[in-house]
């Protein structure tokens, strides 16, 4: 009777046109989603979260609100690193003899005084693994590594060779002849860009300007870093150290730009690297480290691979847009080994290594499709995008990378070598398949 009296309601169908009921269930399910919308937004010490949410989706959901948060400072970046490493540390603890319990080479303990900076990042790691009952599992180094510095002297005395080399001067004209045309031909090029790019990325030939460029997130002078060892081993005196000038003067990497993390540790981390080994100026190696802890949080992904774009103010990565259904690329984060091995030995923090460890524990496990690792890997769910493989673009350093492993390690990283003997084999194969008109999807 009530219906009845309600203008436009009818009593049949409970009263309701079509046209009301699509009205009253779309409003009904915007409020349950609403609803169970505002338990995420909740404090993590609230009842109704707890009763609601599992322990695992809570984690999830705070790990997901951090990495999208802009304005990420480092406590934040450093707990969302404690919390990803502590959750797969079990799943991926290294196994090979060249762990991170390995003391690097030239470490001594000595009265060096950290900056508070690290130290302050050490005890967060540590208060945070306490919290979570994991305390037993952070390495002795890692707790240490403000303790120690590197001691460039005793490496250059360990040194089978010096940098240089020691044989004989030659005596052969013609050798000397090639020699000094390819020194000239590097002084003109050098001087050529510092008349008309100095401080910028490169020097655009044609036009005669400097040319910043995308890849490096807000770095500036790649031509001056990456150069460095060139100029150093060349005997090119006085532009070594103009280049050391500039990087000790004007190399800011307080930059808030996205930066690939391949390009950035190959021209950058890399050429600081060679240049410290080779003159020993302490410049080199703090830069070096300082610049490898801003690429950390690219590595925070539930499998440990890292993605290819990173944010180097905020620590916010991702992966690159053309790459196949957000995949990290083979060449890219399988060219981070050799760096990233000599910064722990630079800085003491076993970290870096784990990184790269982390890597090649994946790799070695993960099964291999056409006998060569395909280009595309989901740093989510850890499996591969696609089975396309290549030994040119999108994969060709990552193999470089393992014969320099074994080499640079004095010929000890045995697993980096048979990776490597193994690729080349199924290479080598592919190759002979093709000529015969085989089908094989390979880009060799």
């Amino acid at each position: 009777m009530f219906l009845r009296k309600i203008s436009g309601i009818f009593p049949a169908g409970f009263g309701l046109r079509l046209s009301q009921k699509f009205v009253f269930l779309l409003f009904l399910s915007g409020f349950i989603t609403l609803c169970f919308g505002t338990l995420f937004l909740l404090p993590d010490t609230s009842k109704f979260r707890r009763i609601f949410l599992s322990s695992t989706q809570s984690q999830n959901g705070e790990r997901l609100h951090n990495y999208a948060s802009k304005k990420m400072n480092k406590k934040t970046v450093e707990d969302q690193k404690s919390l990803l490493r502590n959750t797969n540390q079990e799943k991926w603890r290294s196994k090979d003899k060249f762990d991170v319990d390995v003391k690097p080479l030239g470490f001594i303990a000595s009265n060096y005084k950290p900056q508070k900076e690290d130290m302050s990042l050490n005890r967060e790691h540590i208060v945070s693994a306490k919290a979570k009952n994991k305390e037993s599992m952070i390495p002795a180094a890692q707790k240490n590594h403000a303790d120690f510095v590197f001691d460039y002297k005793a490496f250059k005395k360990s040194l089978k060779y010096p940098p240089l080399g020691n044989q004989p001067e030659s005596n052969d004209s013609e050798i000397w002849e090639k020699r000094n045309k390819i020194k000239e031909m590097m002084k003109f090029a050098w001087e050529s860009y510092k008349r008309y790019a100095w401080g910028e990325n490169e020097l655009r030939p044609v036009t005669k300007d400097g040319h910043f460029g995308s890849l490096f997130g807000g770095l500036k002078g790649a031509t001056i870093v990456d150069a460095l060892d060139t100029l150093y081993i060349m005997d090119l005196k006085e532009e070594f150290e103009d280049a050391s000038k500039w990087v000790e003067d004007s190399l800011d990497l307080n930059v808030n730009g996205e930066a690939s993390l391949f390009e950035v540790n190959i021209r950058y981390i890399g050429g600081l690297l060679s240049a410290y080994y080779l003159s020993g100026k302490e410049v080199f190696r703090e830069k070096a480290i300082a610049l490898g802890k801003k690429l950390l949080p690219a590595f925070s992904t539930p499998t440990g691979i890292p993605r290819g774009i990173i944010n180097l103010g905020n620590g916010l990565n991702w992966s690159w847009g053309w790459a196949s259904a957000g995949s990290s690329i083979l060449a890219e984060f399988g060219t981070l080994h050799l760096e990233f091995l000599k910064l722990s030995e630079l800085s003491g923090d076993p970290v870096f290594t784990e990184k790269v460890n982390t890597i090649r524990r994946i790799l070695k496990k993960m099964e291999k499709p056409h006998g060569l690792y395909p280009n595309y890997f989901s740093p989510v769910s850890g499996s591969w995008v696609q089975h396309h493989v290549s030994l040119g673009g999108l994969g060709d350093s990552f193999y470089e990378y393992l014969i320099k492993s074994w080499l640079m390690s004095a010929k000890q990283d045995n697993e980096g070598k048979g990776m490597y003997y193994e690729a080349v084999e199924v290479g080598n194969m592919c190759f002979v398949l093709s000529c015969f008109g085989s089908n094989v999807h390979s880009d060799i």
